[in-house]
């Protein structure tokens, strides 16, 4: 079954309107196709939807029209530090993009200079800037149990860019163990992203293969994502990534079908 739900148009930080991605989809023979424009940050405009409720229409309009050739689901990738309605949409994926400290909001992902200046903050130490990041992002996961965890480890999206200070690092990722297995207590799903590679950051998909190795551990759920900004990438390295999910030991990932979670084996 070939599906991807987490999607971004032209309503946030997307290359393609909803319907681009609805014909590419049907085309490219996609089961099922789900939306999940960014919620909106009233801290940060730059990324976010301005208008959620012409997004909400739309998907339904095209959830009526093309019914008969795929299934759409309309989401929303909520921040951490924004909680949305939950019952405007058929699911939420919960990521944390920002740190906040005394009450300002610095972007995690936004560039890498930018992610420098981030670091700054936290005495150029990488393991205390990890602890802030998992700590809170880890609180909210508890408490708000989104349906999806989206890029639990986007902290080394920049990791390859320049020196790993994560990736190559014993004591981060005994930091990143402890909060993965934390994490994996609330029986969400994860996604296993690959959005860093189709832009050229990674060479692997979020979560780092590591902490991949947890979740099967914890038996827990797992959702194959691309976190499209382009139709190119609506399943880009699909196929890689689901062998490195054998390897590793998974057998399925779930699926968004006939309004259910469900499991799709691999």
């Amino acid at each position: 079954m070939l599906t991807n739900y987490h999607t971004h148009t032209t309503f946030c930080d997307g290359q393609n309107s909803p319907e681009e991605v609805v014909l590419y989809a049907i085309d490219n023979g996609f089961d099922a196709i789900g939306f999940s424009g960014h919620g909106y940050t009233p801290f940060s405009l730059e990324y976010c939807m301005k208008d959620t409720k012409g997004y909400i229409d739309e998907i339904s309009r095209l959830k009526e029209k093309y019914a008969d050739k795929i299934q759409i689901y309309c989401g929303i990738e909520e921040d951490a530090f924004a909680p949305v309605d939950r019952s405007d949409f058929d699911y939420i994926i919960g990521s944390s993009h920002y740190f906040c400290i005394d009450c300002k909001y610095y972007e995690v992902d936004i560039s890498y200079d930018y992610f420098k200046e981030c670091l700054n903050l936290f005495d150029n130490n990488p393991l205390k800037l990890a602890e802030n990041y998992y700590k809170s992002f880890c609180n909210y996961i508890a408490k708000r149990k989104p349906d999806i965890v989206g890029h639990f480890d986007l902290i080394t999206k920049f990791d390859e860019v320049d020196e790993q200070i994560f990736l190559n690092n014993s004591k981060y990722l005994k930091i990143a163990q402890k909060y993965m297995y934390e994490a994996a207590k609330s029986n969400v799903i994860f996604e296993v992203n690959t959005g860093a590679i189709a832009r050229g950051y990674r060479k692997s998909p979020y979560p780092n293969e590591d902490l991949l190795y947890i979740l099967k551990k914890q038996d827990a759920k797992i959702m194959l994502s691309s976190d499209s900004h382009n139709i190119k990438t609506l399943d880009f390295q699909f196929s890689e990534v689901k062998k490195m999910l054998r390897d590793i030991g998974f057998e399925c990932v779930y699926v968004l079908y006939d309004n259910t979670f469900k499991k799709c084996y691999i």
